[in-house]
């Protein structure tokens, strides 16, 4: 319900120049870092002492005990200790393959501060940033949209609707669910541009309340898991019995029950399958380190049991598969087909530049385009200097810039009046310039 005025005196935030560097340092420094806590983790001590005392290592320390007290036993009451002793070792041996994986690129956001768009990682995002957002962006955080052209989000990860959302500077509902002025982290923008400011960050975002309750559930065990337990469970049970049925048979055949007592750590010890644990653990250890030679990620162990069975694997291309990084490779007009000249001095250029129909196309190529580059760039080569826009942008960006010389100069020329983004139910895009054309 906010408005403009109300949002500016609220969060300090210019509504065209956004926040200033120091403010934005000062309340990061105040609110810590965009981010959702992760999860809590089982420390690697618990983790030891819980696979060196649960399952059938259980058995083999009982075991253990009652062979050192039955060896202290007979050692006090014989005069000659026995020369044969049982000697157990275990080792078990689990290898971390995941720890060059942690440093992994981070969500980028576009914000403006002190008047300048800037790039910057999505945890710097403070309360109070002007943020633009644009079709295929991920938002960094809940944001009140203050401008909209044609902006559509996906809510599915977080509502379960299928259908895209409008997005407007328009209040339209009392709930903050509901309401189409409030884009929420993590959601993607689909269509569409947006400009908005951040409201809130990190665990006090809708999704970070969620993932806060959602991290105090407890996982459930693997199948793996259930049937190895499944198994102690019988072993154990058989190994006992027939310790305690030859026990009572030593007692009745005459033995001593200190050498009764040395059967049934025997039977048990002799039941138990000391490398079970040892060898699933070695066995899915060894695969993720195969497929971690192939640059696959396994980010539990556990997951690799299933990998058996798995017929189909659904991956995204753009950026995962390729390096979402275009070029120009052809042009057609004058109804030719011409190859893009992409080198820097521009010495393989194949087609007439004093064509009308190659200017105009020029024109389009920059005008009608929301890309634009980064600042602090002027030595950078032209193919190498980053941009803020999707990749097709930023590739006919870098053509025209090669080709035609400053693209900012030409926008300076031509000021944007209007615009209509593509969007993928008209699959165009317009946009009006105003000024004078060159004959």
């Amino acid at each position: 319900k906010l408005t403009m005025d109300e949002l500016h005196h609220k969060y300090g935030t210019d509504l065209t120049r956004g926040l200033s560097s120091s403010r934005a340092k000062e309340i990061l420094a105040c609110d810590g870092p965009n981010a959702l806590t992760p999860p809590p983790t089982t420390p690697e001590w618990i983790k030891f002492c819980k696979q060196l005392f649960g399952g059938f290592s259980t058995l083999l320390w009982i075991g253990a005990i009652l062979c050192f007290l039955a060896y202290g036993i007979q050692a006090a009451s014989e005069d000659e200790p026995a020369n044969d002793n049982l000697y157990l070792g275990i080792v078990l041996a689990s290898a971390k393959i995941m720890e060059s994986f942690k440093n992994l690129v981070p969500q980028q956001a576009l914000v403006i501060r002190d008047g300048e768009k800037k790039c910057i990682n999505a945890e710097e995002v403070v309360a109070g940033d002007l943020v633009e957002v644009k079709g295929g962006d991920r938002i960094p955080a809940d944001l009140r949209i203050i401008s909209a052209h044609g902006c559509k989000v996906d809510n599915s990860s977080l509502t379960g609707e299928s259908e895209p959302q409008t997005r407007s500077p328009d209040f339209s509902n009392e709930n903050p669910l509901e309401t189409r002025n409030i884009a929420f982290f993590s959601t993607n923008c689909v269509e569409g541009t947006a400009r908005g400011i951040v409201i809130n960050t990190g665990d006090r975002t809708v999704m970070g309340r969620i993932a806060t309750l959602a991290s105090s559930l407890e996982g459930g065990q693997t199948p793996i898991a259930k049937e190895i337990e499944h198994f102690i469970h019988i072993i154990t049970g058989v190994a006992v019995f027939l310790g305690v049925s030859f026990f009572i048979l030593s007692l009745i055949l005459g033995y001593g029950w200190l050498e009764a007592v040395i059967f049934l750590i025997g039977i048990i010890v002799a039941n138990v399958p000391e490398g079970l644990l040892a060898t699933v653990t070695v066995c899915l250890t060894l695969t993720a380190k195969r497929m971690a030679k192939k640059n696959c990620l396994v980010k539990n162990l556990e997951a690799v049991e299933t990998l058996g069975s798995t017929s189909t694997i659904c991956s995204d291309k753009t950026g995962t598969l390729t390096q979402n990084r275009m070029t120009v490779a052809h042009m057609w007009f004058d109804s030719q087909i011409h190859e893009a000249d992409t080198t820097e001095n521009q010495s393989g250029a194949s087609f007439d530049r004093s064509s009308a129909t190659w200017s105009a196309l020029a024109r389009i190529a920059g005008l009608c385009n929301r890309a634009v580059f980064l600042a602090d760039q002027n030595h950078v080569p032209i193919l190498k200097v980053c941009l803020t826009g999707d990749a097709s942008e930023s590739a006919l960006l870098k053509c025209i810039e090669l080709c035609c010389g400053s693209v900012t100069e030409m926008r300076e020329k031509y000021t944007k009046i209007a615009e209509i983004p593509f969007n993928s139910t008209n699959k165009y895009q317009v946009f009006l310039n105003q000024g004078v054309v060159s004959p």
